[in-house]
């Protein structure tokens, strides 16, 4: 496959140096022409000074572009990857975007028009583990699925929640958006959402850093839980997804393994087939994944969409995502 031509606008995002790296690596997918920043009071971490330095303008002069990998600030990113569709460039957008459902459904209409290349930074889309949940649940190895729990804490220092006050729905827009994705994957567009949302007022913070909602669906309910100020929240995070044939359990979602970007997220699985009598005792068995890095097969899946235009998630899921994600956090707008 010939080396997409890409550069990346951005630096402030909380992966946009994993996403550098990342790109910078995969020399036989990405030939990485230059950066931009987008915030002139950013200091740039020197790690960008192996390539080229631009300004947004000259990027989007450049006709040889393909794509851009955007890891702006969330507030900006929405209008940066606006820009950039304009122009015909395949957008790669972290997650989830701007908080601005008019401006995001009309990137979609841009995108969709000019048949470009669209990838959110969803990492745990690419996670073994949950693709090896979700080939169960496609192939019906797990029945209907009636709940699904997940969880995504964090404790982040006091400046860190106070920050999440600039979005609606503060730790559900900014880490609840994983998890939403996964819910809607699982089980659809559900009959009623249910937000609770919080503030722990821990240390006189008050923005929204604790996130909790109630998904109601036909035959069961499912939640999503994400804070800020959880201490060994990181350890916690976790996905149990339950359907009428089986138990898919992922706990911790992520935890390191050797070598840079490295995890591995341990899961098991309980099949009433493998079980069929009923009783108190586990009969989950481990299911074998490996350690992964976290970003690579992401960004190789986009650099493929660049090239073969297939994507696994449409402009019309992103869209619908995303207007989910706003009715979490109370947000319609």
């Amino acid at each position: 496959m010939k080396p997409v031509r890409v550069a990346q606008i951005g630096s402030s995002h909380d992966h946009a140096i994993c996403a550098f790296d990342t790109i910078l690596e995969l020399k036989d997918y990405f030939d990485v022409v230059g950066f931009a920043e987008t915030d002139d009071t950013i200091r740039v971490p020197d790690t960008y000074n192996r390539v080229p330095r631009f300004t947004v303008e000259e990027l989007l002069s450049m006709d040889d572009l393909e794509a851009v990998v955007i890891e702006c600030a969330e507030l900006q990113a929405t209008e940066i990857a606006q820009k950039f569709a304009d122009k015909g460039v395949g957008v790669y957008m972290d997650k989830p975007g701007s908080p601005n459902l008019a401006s995001f459904e009309k990137l979609i209409h841009t995108l969709k028009e000019k048949k470009l290349p669209f990838m959110t930074g969803y990492m745990y889309r690419y996670n073994p583990s949950v693709k090896e949940m979700m080939r169960l649940v496609k192939e019906g190895e797990m029945g209907e699925i009636y709940s699904v729990e997940a969880h995504m804490s964090v404790r982040h220092k006091n400046e860190k929640r106070k920050w999440l006050g600039a979005f609606p729905g503060g730790m559900t827009f900014f880490l609840g958006c994983h998890l939403i994705d996964l819910v809607l994957q699982l089980q659809g567009e559900p009959e009623e959402i249910i937000p609770l949302n919080a503030s722990t007022g821990i240390e006189g913070v008050n923005t929204e850093d604790f996130g909790f909602v109630v998904f109601r669906y036909p035959h069961g309910a499912s939640f999503i839980k994400t804070c800020a100020a959880e201490p060994n929240g990181y350890s916690r995070r976790q996905l149990v997804v339950c359907g009428s044939k089986g138990t898919f359990e992922i706990k911790p979602f992520e935890q390191k393994a050797q070598g840079q970007y490295m995890i591995s997220s341990p899961a098991t699985v309980a099949l009433v087939k493998e079980n069929p009598g009923h009783g108190w005792h586990d009969f989950a068995r481990p299911v074998e994944t490996g350690d992964h890095h976290r970003y690579k097969n992401m960004m190789i899946r986009f650099a493929q969409a660049v090239r073969d235009g297939d994507n696994p998630y449409s402009y019309d899921y992103e869209l619908l995502l995303m207007k989910t994600l706003l009715m979490c956090c109370n947000s319609g707008k």
